[in-house]
């Protein structure tokens, strides 16, 4: 939607093309979908992946979108490495595309498809605690000039986006939003106050009215893995006139 001109999303489209003005282009991209979801961590090593176009419903020119951007089989195999040395059982996959949770914001952001991306799935668990261990794990794989992109949404009730919208679903809204900027933002809170934050998040005001399930958010889990500090910049912006918002942390910021 964002891609096809939705009002909507223009917020999003806005945003995403500030951030990738802010920060120095990546030399490769390691996105984490909350599209992809796997028994153990998968990560794509194909050369050249196609594109999954894994939507119903959308107009014709929607499954004509194009994001030609090459793999990176090398930075697949130093993640899995990664991930086995910290005893996190993965696998490569060399037949998988990306799918929109990738080319999405990447045509946005880097419309000119010239930097190799990786993707990695999600774990079917859905355990958060494990999640933040994965990107924990990544840091052992990353080297400068490596961007990781959690791809979700901080947002992700479907039925509420199409609802009228209410003074009791606005407050549950922002209420959660508020909660989360404070846990991913907050200085004052210890590592190990927001990783019990980000562990027991579904305790958090109205979380599960925002997240009926938590794959959308999960892709955040994994990037705060991999800093394991209070991020740099946040942005809050209407997305289908929903309250969201965006974390940036730096690299300044890796072990």
């Amino acid at each position: 939607m964002p891609l096809l001109g939705d009002e909507g999303h223009r917020e999003m489209l806005e945003c995403l093309k500030n951030i990738a003005a802010t920060i120095k282009k990546p030399n490769a991209i390691i996105v984490v979908s909350a599209h992809w979801e796997e028994e153990i961590p998968a990560i794509t090593s194909g050369a050249a992946p196609s594109l999954i176009y894994d939507y119903s419903g959308f107009p014709d020119e929607s499954y004509r979108i194009d994001y030609s951007c090459a793999g990176e089989p090398l930075l697949a195999e130093q993640i899995y490495r990664s991930l086995e040395n910290s005893g996190i059982k993965a696998r490569l996959d060399d037949k998988r595309g990306f799918d929109h949770g990738l080319f999405v914001p990447l045509k946005i952001m880097y419309p000119d498809a010239d930097i190799p991306c990786v993707q990695l799935s999600l774990v079917t668990n859905l355990d958060p605690g494990y999640h933040i261990k994965i990107g924990q794990a990544l840091q052992d794989s990353l080297h400068d000039g490596v961007l990781v992109l959690g791809s979700g949404f901080s947002f992700h009730n479907m039925k509420a986006f199409f609802a009228p919208d209410t003074s009791e679903s606005t407050a549950m809204n922002e209420a959660f939003e508020h909660w989360l900027l404070e846990t991913c933002c907050s200085s004052a809170l210890t590592e190990e106050q927001r990783v019990q934050r980000l562990v027991h998040w579904s305790d958090a005001p109205s979380a599960r009215f925002c997240h009926p399930r938590e794959e959308h958010l999960l892709p955040l889990h994994i990037c705060y893995g991999v800093v394991q500090t209070s991020c740099r910049a946040s942005f809050e912006l209407r997305i289908m006139n929903k309250l969201s918002s965006m974390y940036l942390w730096s690299d300044e910021h890796l072990k």
